[in-house]
């Protein structure tokens, strides 16, 4: 039996996990059955690693609130959990152990599950579903077949990192800074490989010009995104080389067209090789293949010095008529833009370094308006101005020239205005085994042919050899490859690359909407009906690419009839990191895990006794900084652990992990035990076996701590409600709670009945969201069910109503008072809430304060501030 005198979190948290999932209490209400606005709350969903971490509880805690607070203001809430269950993460697991992915992460799905339910989050776990598992990728599938009906989704030759040794395609970040693969050390190599492309640059001015409809995402978040996007205007200008060939650029400076001195080609453009002539071939060669060991991360940094080498062709520049030689350089890469720049170096930072360390033309065409023409000679001036040496287009201004010479190019056939993206196609192939197979068949005769619907899902097949090397193991697994082609039925074969994950995580939310139909991915009235998702939650990490494409995901959809909305998520919520203490030696750059460290206002290496360094990082087992959320909840319970992760910060901000803050949680939780142990023991009592809401008093009949209850209590509803809007903050909700407890405990024991029961009521009420398991069992406590006695699913406090605020109880007759002397606080005293200035002054100098400090003696000035406070100068 419980010791009801002691809180112990372990005893009752368990017992109530049970009772709710017996009930059903998160279960999605039937919208045929139930009477309420629908409001769908999700976090992101994770990648089962197998391990909680306090990142996770920080994210899916923060959407709990959420959901909670939605369902006692009578909503009717959908809060489903899922797994994004592909990946290389879980392939490289399975070569390692030499067991199959498929069941090296069930294994880990079934382990975090149990991990998240301790929490006690009220996720409706009959919505489950799992990236990975053939009743969901087979809708991926039957989209991807929609992407390709609609002419989004189509194939062409790629660059790809390839590793020589392993013989096989790695990812970006398979890739090391000094572009070696991770797993064999061998230096990559760039290969031309034919891969699936989504063509996401077709919603590329959608994605852009619907970013400020999303008024509830973080203004970075969209900031990021129209970044990413780019969209620049500007203008295709084409330079004809001495052979005849057309070297085409985009550039959004066509004003400073008169100050190109010089053409850079990617090493890979197509034209390199028509261009380049015999005395620079071997020069050209040898570029080239050192660029191909780059990554692209490494061609385009910043901080990384620009190289290049001409290739011996010359070109004209077509505003001048002036011959500029024709260069290849590291940073222009061959699929973005026209995979050709024109170098102006006066006018733009990268092409001044270049134009320095190799000795180009320097041509100033734009002057700071009024300036000197040699003004800001010896560096790039990148800012607008008025034009220079530009013929004709002398002395207009950059905006003018910009239009000018754009007309002027159309006119003589060698340009036209353009709009440029940054945002490039979305290549989703990857020649991987655990992924979604891509449902599509090559033919010799028919080409690329869809699988029928019919024919759907392409099971991946399991148990085969995996060994990570000589590219994707599907392709040597002849009885899979090998099928008829569904149009003619001639000997076909199936493709063996893999989707990249983002498929699978790009329209999982739509899926939680209808997730056991099986006829299609979703019906569209589930789908309108739930979605747009009213509050997502994740990390800041994914604001660009799972966001995006997401959102691109929606609108190809909602073109195809699919559903009736345009964006996925309506409010946005990218929640801090949680960091902890973090030990570092200087010398040698290794972490000291907080365990080794004997003294913590002296640290020191516990080998060397050197002094470490001390900060606060991300949580991470590398930086031996991490703490296990199971340790937290075995000693404090998973209320403590979950008011603390709320109490310690606002969401969006970092949160800095720090023990004693835990422990002060937990001696909340139990003062608030204490509390309403208390009042059980005076005889206090909810009225009848169901609970239901307080009667609220008549206030003319209350005492002066009946009516400062009474405030103490309504400020409280309006603050938290507050709190649970608009910005979402948690942190301050907690911190209301705190103050609501300690007006209970200075005046509860002296009120009535029936402001006693509102308020503890209302405090139980309030607590359900952050400390679930104490309010229901604080809760039933004060409704006389007993500890082996099960409840309705209605007498649960998490199916009452949210408290509505009492305006009346908020009215004060009086006020406090702050008495400053020489500008110091010095005491407060209790004043008529509507008296005068020269009431208040009265009141002041009549006061114990004002005679102590004052010693008797009149104030030369007095300074009387109403409704706040008066300050007397001797």
């Amino acid at each position: 039996m419980t010791d009801p005198s002691r809180y112990r979190p372990e005893a009752i948290e368990q017992r109530w996990q049970l009772q709710w999932e017996q009930l059903g209490l998160h279960a999605t209400p039937d919208p045929h059955d139930a009477a309420g606005e629908p409001y769908y709350t999700l976090s992101m969903f994770p990648y089962p690693s197998g391990s909680l971490h306090m990142g996770h509880v920080r994210n899916y805690v923060i959407t709990d609130v959420i959901a909670r607070a939605a369902r006692l203001r009578g909503r009717q809430v959908l809060h489903p959990m899922g797994w994004d269950a592909f990946g290389l993460p879980a392939e490289n697991a399975a070569i390692e152990r030499g067991v199959d992915p498929g069941d090296w992460t069930d294994r880990n799905i079934a382990q975090m599950r149990d991990q998240l339910k301790r929490l006690g989050l009220s996720i409706d776990w009959d919505r489950e579903v799992a990236t990975c598992h053939a009743d969901y990728y087979r809708w991926t599938q039957w989209l991807f077949l929609q992407f390709l009906d609609a002419g989004l989704a189509y194939r062409k030759e790629a660059t790809v990192n390839w590793d020589p040794i392993d013989q096989t395609v790695l990812a970006n970040e398979q890739v090391d800074a000094e572009g070696r693969s991770w797993r064999s050390g061998a230096q990559v190599e760039k290969r031309r490989l034919r891969q699936w492309f989504l063509k996401i640059t077709a919603y590329a001015d959608a994605l852009l010009d619907d970013l400020p409809t999303l008024e509830g995402w973080p203004e970075r978040v969209r900031t990021m995104q129209a970044n990413w996007i780019g969209r620049s205007l500007g203008a295709e200008l084409t330079f004809t080389t001495e052979s005849g060939a057309a070297i085409t650029v985009f550039t959004t400076r066509p004003d400073t067209i008169h100050g190109a001195t010089y053409v850079v080609l990617a090493p890979d453009h197509p034209l390199v090789a028509e261009l380049t002539t015999d005395d620079c071939r071997l020069s050209v060669t040898a570029f080239c293949d050192l660029v191909s060991r780059q990554s692209e991360q490494e061609r385009t940094a910043e901080d990384r010095p620009k190289r290049g080498v001409p290739i011996g062709a010359w070109a004209r520049n077509p505003a001048s008529g002036e011959r500029i030689p024709v260069w290849i350089a590291d940073y222009v890469l061959a699929d973005y833009g026209t995979g050709a720049v024109m170098g102006v170096p006066a006018h733009d930072q990268r092409d001044f370094a270049f134009a320095r360390q190799y000795e180009l033309p320097v041509r100033r065409v734009v002057i700071p308006e009024g300036s000197d023409p040699h003004a800001y000679e010896g560096q790039a001036w990148t800012e607008s101005g008025v034009l220079i040496g530009s013929g004709s287009f002398d002395g207009l201004t950059t905006t003018e020239a910009k239009s000018a010479i754009v007309a002027w190019a159309e006119e003589q056939g060698w340009g036209q205005g353009r709009v440029q993206y940054r945002l490039r196609d979305w290549l989703i192939s990857r020649q991987r085994y655990w992924g979604c197979p891509i449902p599509v068949i090559h033919c010799d005769s028919c080409g690329v042919v869809p699988v029928p619907d019919d024919q759907l899902p392409v099971e991946l097949p399991r148990d085969i050899p995996l060994s990570g090397k000589g590219g994707t193991p599907l392709a040597k697994l002849a009885s899979w490859v090998n099928v008829p082609c569904p149009s003619c039925g001639a000997p076909a074969k199936r493709e063996t690359d893999t989707m990249d994950t983002f498929m699978c995580s790009s329209w999982y939310y739509l899926r939680y909407s209808d997730p056991h139909n099986d006829q299609r991915p979703f019906e569209r009235p589930a789908v309108d009906r739930w979605l747009p998702v009213d509050q997502y939650v994740g990390g800041i990490e994914h604001a660009i690419l799972h966001l995006l494409y997401s959102r691109f995901f929606t609108k190809v959809l909602r073109d195809r009839g699919l559903l009736g909305f345009s964006e996925p998520f309506a409010r946005l919520l990218t929640q801090g990191m949680v960091q902890g203490i973090t030990y570092r030696n200087p010398q040698t750059g290794q972490y000291v895990a907080p365990a080794q460290v004997a003294d913590p206002s002296d640290p020191r290496d516990p080998v060397s006794g050197e002094v470490l360094e001390v900060f606060y990082e991300k949580m991470s087992k590398s930086k031996h900084n991490g703490v296990d959320p199971a340790v937290v909840i075995d000693r404090y319970g998973a209320d403590t652990a979950r008011m603390f992760i709320l109490f310690k910060a606002p969401p969006e901000k970092d949160l800095e992990w720090d023990d004693a803050d835990v422990e002060g949680q937990y001696r909340f939780l139990q003062r608030l035990w204490r509390l309403v142990d208390a009042a059980h023991g005076r005889g206090l009592r909810l009225s009848g076996p169901e609970a239901p809401q307080p009667v609220s008093a008549d206030a003319a009949s209350l005492s002066d701590g009946e009516r400062e209850l009474r405030r103490a209590v309504h400020t409280a509803i309006a603050a938290i409600s507050e709190d649970l809007e608009g910005e979402l903050q948690l942190n301050t909700a907690v911190s209301e709670l705190m103050k609501l407890s300690n007006a209970l405990a200075a005046h509860l024991e002296g009120a009535g009945p029936a402001v006693a029961t509102e308020a503890l009521a209302t405090l139980l009420i309030l607590l359900a969201p952050f400390a679930p398991h104490l309010a229901e069992e604080l809760w039933q406590k004060l409704c006389g069910h007993g500890e082996e006695q099960p409840i309705s699913a209605g007498a649960s406090v998490h199916a009452q109503r949210w408290p509505a605020v009492d305006a009346a109880a908020l009215v004060r007759d009086t006020i406090p008072l702050v008495i400053q002397v020489k500008g110091k606080m010095r005491g407060s005293l209790e004043v008529p809430a509507d008296a005068d200035a020269a009431t208040l002054e009265k009141l002041a100098l009549e006061s114990e304060v004002a005679q102590r400090w004052l010693e008797g003696q009149p104030p030369r000035r007095v300074i009387v501030v109403p409704g706040k406070l008066v300050n007397l100068v001797p």
